[in-house]
């Protein structure tokens, strides 16, 4: 009998433990994830005060704003995290091209509200970089203690699903490829 109570016991401790580092490690990704939302969130702050500071110097690169803040809203708007990746990844690259405009003025790139704003971009976009580091790298430790034995016994019984990675497509790694020929000078 207390062999059999024994055994009960060693059972149920097993699967409390395991339950809860599930729980742990889904808090974690969950956690992480905020800290990427809090990024980019703070890059949509200053996307439409780098855009006003640049329409003041090249106006008539209408296209290039409008893609920026449609990309912008589409970003904004994405819901779950392979969407974000999407959205965000064509808001870099509409970035990149609006930084390559910008090039073409250096009365801009002299501006020291235009640096302010590139600087606070480039820091909050490594900060991005950091969190999405932070965050794949708890999805790999929350996915992988899901799929091993015997906690994938357990993790299915208690719907723990696989989570996604935040991951950069192939294109957004390539360099933005920009013309000024049709570029006047000032």
């Amino acid at each position: 009998m207390w062999i059999t109570l024994g055994i009960i016991a060693v059972v149920i401790g097993f699967i409390w433990i395991t339950y809860n580092g599930l729980v742990t490690a889904r808090l974690r990704v969950k956690e992480s994830w905020s800290g990427i939302d809090v990024q980019l969130k703070r890059r949509y702050d200053l996307i439409p005060n780098l855009v006003e500071s640049v329409k003041g110097y090249a106006s008539h690169e209408k296209t290039v704003f409008e893609n920026v803040t449609k990309a912008r809203t589409a970003a904004m708007s994405a819901g779950s995290v392979a969407e974000q990746a999407d959205a965000n990844n064509m808001l870099s690259g509409t970035l990149k091209t609006l930084f390559a405009v910008a090039e073409a003025y250096p009365d801009l790139k002299a501006q020291a509200s235009f640096q302010q704003l590139q600087t606070e971009l480039s820091d909050t976009e490594s900060k991005i970089a950091y969190a999405r580091q932070f965050y794949n790298s708890n999805v790999l430790s929350y996915n992988t203690q899901i799929q091993v034995f015997p906690a994938v016994i357990f993790a299915g019984m208690f719907g723990f699903k696989a989570e996604e990675f935040f991951a950069a497509e192939e294109a957004a790694k390539e360099a933005v490829k920009v013309s000024f020929a049709d570029t006047p000078k000032v």
